[in-house]
């Protein structure tokens, strides 16, 4: 099965859980995700199926949109919900005011310490085993960008958030890195990922809708419409010859096409056959072949 796959992510569940899951479902091997969630968080998981995942080399910059919730008075360990309390309480006495200043600080391109309880690996090994186990983490700054950071309410000790942010951005560490500048302490207490690239909520599909879609055959009926994937790539469709040039992996004129740097190749309406790039003037070499 050939295909992508939004899925919403329950609370609870890592993205491997999800793969598993979608795997065991669809009776697929090849399932892979375009960016991880934590175990806490929901909402957008895109899934790439059988010979698309090939295309999760064009989404390793894609950015992401969030919705979520900071705790004030407290860090933790984990800089969320899940983890333990580092240091004492606080009182917590903020106003919207304030806490959107200093959320402004964050904004644009920042230098941020990802979380020691993360996937960053440090000498081949994920930080959060070393975490697990008492020992030192030693992660370096990373440069990542907020592109939108609004804090919508502030109510009690929640402060409440809409985030657009680069690949590679924790929104714990803003959350933990918060708390301090405030000078009480912060936590991520939820987080709903609302947006990956050109993917939304609206394209969401519940576990349990997949598999009672699984189970009359029409799983399929779940995935996006392939015209919708990489908008930012234009699109072409083939002629017989050029497509079936196209399949054993060789250049084809694409004459309409001549500023492109990469375009998706279509068989049909519906059948994505390539990711085709420009080496001169309207000559493409498929750079991704995505049949046979």
């Amino acid at each position: 099965m050939n295909g992508v796959l939004v899925i919403d992510k329950p609370a609870g569940m890592t993205s491997h859980d999800v793969v598993s899951r979608v795997r065991r479902l669809l009776d697929e091997r090849s399932v892979g995700h375009l960016g991880t969630l934590d175990p806490m968080a929901t909402g957008v998981l895109p899934l790439v199926l059988g010979r698309l995942t090939r295309l999760a080399q064009f989404y390793n910059d894609a950015e992401k949109v969030y919705h979520g919730q900071i705790r004030l008075g407290f860090a933790t360990d984990t800089y969320d919900a899940e983890g333990e309390p580092a240091g004492e309480a606080k009182k917590v006495q903020v106003t919207l005011e304030q806490v959107r200043e200093v959320a402004g600080r964050f904004r644009g391109e920042i230098e941020q310490m990802p979380p020691p309880f993360s996937a960053k690996k440090i000498q081949g090994v994920p930080a959060y085993k070393l975490a697990r186990k008492k020992q030192e983490v030693k992660l370096e700054p990373v440069r990542v960008e907020v592109k939108e950071f609004e804090i919508l309410a502030v109510e009690g000790e929640l402060a409440s958030f809409r985030a657009r942010v680069s690949s590679g951005t924790y929104m714990r560490s803003v959350a933990h890195e918060m708390g301090q500048q405030l000078g009480v302490g912060a936590h991520l207490a939820s987080l709903r990922r609302t947006g990956v690239g050109e993917f939304t909520e609206a394209d969401c599909r519940t576990l349990e809708q997949l598999q009672a879609a699984a189970a009359t055959d029409d799983a399929e009926e779940l995935m996006i419409h392939p015209r919708r994937i990489l908008p930012a790539f234009p699109s072409v469709t083939a002629d017989d010859t050029n497509a079936n040039r196209i399949r054993h992996g060789m250049p084809v004129n694409l004459p309409e096409l001549s500023r492109a740097r990469l375009v998706k190749v279509f068989a049909g309406q519906a059948e994505l056959i390539a990711i085709a790039s420009r080496v001169a003037g309207t000559l493409f070499h498929p750079k991704v072949v995505l049949v046979g």
